[in-house]
């Protein structure tokens, strides 16, 4: 049955509340409703959705909810190349670059130029670009090489304060390509390390690297927990349509306030260039009072058209420039060098230092980030050492001040176990890093039961991170096979847990070692490198997973998609000890699914080949899900033998190359009939 009109009414009512009243909170820091408020409107417009699932746009408010595991990271050209910027550093360097671009006017331009630069402050964070149709987000892209980025559009639409659709009634652009930083603000990222050090996982060196290892994140739970925010400066390609084209920089600014896109804060219209000067002074005082870390401020010239005529050299236009402020350096004594274990396993070296102040702030610890950096900078404990802030929460060492060198300073070796368990760690030859496998580590505990219990892994319905965080600190969870021994009297003595709920929990679980396949608990597992699609090919080639554990690494690169690193993976997965002892408990709790292929399952796309390609709707992992519980084989590249291609938005090549072989295509929405077909009949 669909939605009649006043349920779609209804619908798009609470999508454009909910779209104000995000606007209002993320952007302008101006909320007008309770929070209660707003989960009241969340939960209404989701139990909508749930129930006609054709109401369940893209750029629904419900999209911004993380769930699943990305298989990967595709990679794109960009329309029109980002460019960096290169850098001045004082009065005299930034004059000499007014009077480059002055002469290159005088060459390419007619009349005089006017000298107005639009400034705004210099972010700290990753570079993206946004890709707008109808007003509508259809892709983001980061930075990369300049030619070509990594297709991050489902971490994108989880940013709290990124319009999914711009505001306002257009006309809008029929395309436009909006490139700015995702950032994470000062107080926020002092939350999240604070969060994250509560939970004993990965303490982060700065906000910008916060931000960027979020933004590629491929667990969406992940990436929409951490307050990523988004802050528009500039455009690539773009088609103007019916809409009025801007002129100016500081036009830009305007246009993209009315759209709900933020911007740098207290960006200014400089109308000389002494008044950039004037600028950057101003900013550099009051680089504290920033809510996000910067570095510099950023002045072009306010003329598009201008602009467009001055153009690129190889590396960078000619018509702005970052003026970057002076670096931050101090000298103190490297102490000692601790090991911190982060979600992953990685052991990352962490310097402790003697407590100095760097630019107003004082500093005791600094990241080292791997073995490798350690002996290239031959950083040695007693040493004093250059200690570099330039805008990062948590500073770098540089390097050792060998003329103050004392007799006593040693040299640092990793060590051979796990600081955490007690489990050996190993290192990749092509790696710097050094990794703890164990799946029970207390140091990345909560974060791999999370995985285990999530959408991703085991489905566990109801278990969440609150309630794991609780059953972590209570030492009834200390590993992801623990959640299967769960008893409704373990639970009943938490606040808010009656007898109920607690054998709800119980049952959760209970269904779901009923239900899981092979490829789940592959999948539950959070073996590195192994994603959901690698999870079905090594379900579809193994037995159990007694036959995945005992497997050599040929065997395993022969499996579709398996190459020496993930095989490397996969081996060092299973021959860490406290791993085969975890899983022999999952075994004794009935957790031992064996291979769909060995028990062939009926279904609407049995013996079929399923590949997908492009932006959709959902992670491409829940999509392949489908497609394998439906029968299909999942396919890696397109063939002959290829049964479907099922395209979303962006396909890319693949799509070419199908509609060459004469291959049978299909949009996500016949594809999801065609499962439905199957179902009735």
């Amino acid at each position: 049955m669909k939605a009649d009109e006043a349920v779609k009414k209804r619908a798009r009512e609470l999508a454009e509340q909910l779209n104000r009243h995000n606007y209002l909170y993320h952007t302008l820091d101006a909320p007008e409703i309770s929070d209660d408020e707003y989960d009241a409107l969340f939960r209404e417009l989701r139990d909508l959705e749930e129930k006609w699932p054709e109401l369940a746009t893209p750029d629904s408010p419900t999209a911004r909810i993380g769930s699943g595991v990305l298989p990967g990271l595709e990679r794109k050209r960009h329309t029109q190349r980002m460019y960096g910027l290169d850098n001045v550093f004082s009065a005299e360097e930034w004059q000499a670059f007014v009077e480059r671009i002055q002469r290159l006017w005088a060459k390419e331009g007619e009349g005089g130029l006017e000298t107005a630069f639009w400034c705004d402050p210099k972010l700290d964070g990753l570079a993206v670009e946004l890709v707008y149709e109808q007003g509508r987000l259809t892709q983001a892209l980061t930075r990369g090489d300049g030619e070509s980025g990594e297709v991050v559009t489902a971490q994108a639409r989880l940013i709290r304060n990124l319009p999914l659709v711009f505001m306002g009634a257009g006309p809008w652009p029929d395309m436009i390509e909006v490139r700015g930083e995702v950032v994470i603000f000062r107080k926020d990222f002092v939350e999240l390390n604070e969060r994250q050090a509560r939970h004993g996982l990965k303490i982060f060196a700065n906000p910008r690297n916060a931000a960027a290892g979020t933004l590629r994140q491929l667990d969406l739970e992940v990436a929409g927990s951490r307050p990523l925010r988004f802050l528009a400066y500039g455009i690539g390609a773009v088609e103007w349509g019916s809409a009025i084209p801007c002129e100016t920089q500081a036009g830009l600014a305007e246009r993209f306030s009315a759209w709900g896109l933020q911007i740098p804060p207290s960006g200014k219209l400089c109308l000389t260039p002494s008044d950039v000067v004037e600028y950057v002074e101003w900013a550099r005082v009051n680089r504290d009072s920033f809510p996000m870390e910067i570095d510099g401020v950023v002045a072009k010239l306010n003329s598009l058209a201008a602009q467009r005529k001055i153009g690129f050299t190889g590396r960078a236009p000619r018509f702005a420039v970052a003026f970057k402020f002076p670096a931050l350096e101090a000298e103190t004594r490297l102490l000692n060098i601790e090991i911190q274990v982060g979600r992953t396993g990685a052991l990352t070296p962490v310097a402790i230092l003697e407590p100095v102040p760097v630019g107003g702030v004082m500093v005791s610890r600094a990241t080292l980030h791997n073995e490798d950096e350690i002996r290239l900078l031959d950083l040695r404990i007693g040493d004093i050492v250059h200690v570099r802030r330039a805008g990062d929460v948590i500073p770098e060492v540089t390097g050792p001040v060998l003329s103050k060198r004392p007799e006593d300073a040693r040299e640092f070796r990793f060590p051979g176990v796990c600081p955490a368990c007690g489990q050996p760690v190993h290192r990749e030859p092509d790696e710097a890093v050094w990794r703890c496998d164990n799946l029970a580590c207390p140091a990345r505990n909560l974060r791999t039961v999370m995985h285990f219990v999530s959408s991703a892994g085991l489905d566990i319905k109801g278990l969440g991170e609150k309630w794991i965080e609780r059953l972590i600190d209570a030492g009834i969870i200390r590993s992801p096979a623990d959640t299967l021994y769960l008893k409704a009297e373990d639970l009943q003595d938490f606040e808010r847990m009656g007898p109920v709920l607690a054998n709800k929990f119980v049952e959760s679980v209970r269904t779901a070692v009923r239900n899981a396949t092979l490829a789940r608990l592959i999948g539950a597992l959070g073996i590195r490198l192994v994603g959901a699609h690698v999870a079905q090919n090594l379900a579809a080639h193994f037995h159990d997973l007694g036959e995945v554990a005992a497997a050599s690494r040929e065997e395993l690169l022969a499996v579709p998609d398996v190459g020496p690193e993930v095989a490397a993976s996969i081996a060092d997965f299973f021959a860490t000890p406290a791993n085969r002892e975890t899983l022999a408990r999952m075994r004794a709790a009935g957790l031992w699914p064996v291979s769909q292929e060995h028990e062939p399952a009926e279904g609407p796309l049995s013996g079929k080949s399923v590949l997908f390609t492009g932006v959709l709707s959902r992670p491409r992992s829940w999509f392949q899900e489908r497609a394998a519980e439906a029968g299909a084989k999942l396919a890696s590249s397109v063939g002959k033998g290829l049964d479907y291609l099922v395209a979303g938005d962006k396909p890319g090549s693949k799509l070419q190359k199908a509609q060459n072989l004469g291959l049978k295509i299909l949009n996500e929405e016949q594809f999801l009939n065609l499962l439905k077909e199957g179902e009735n009949g």
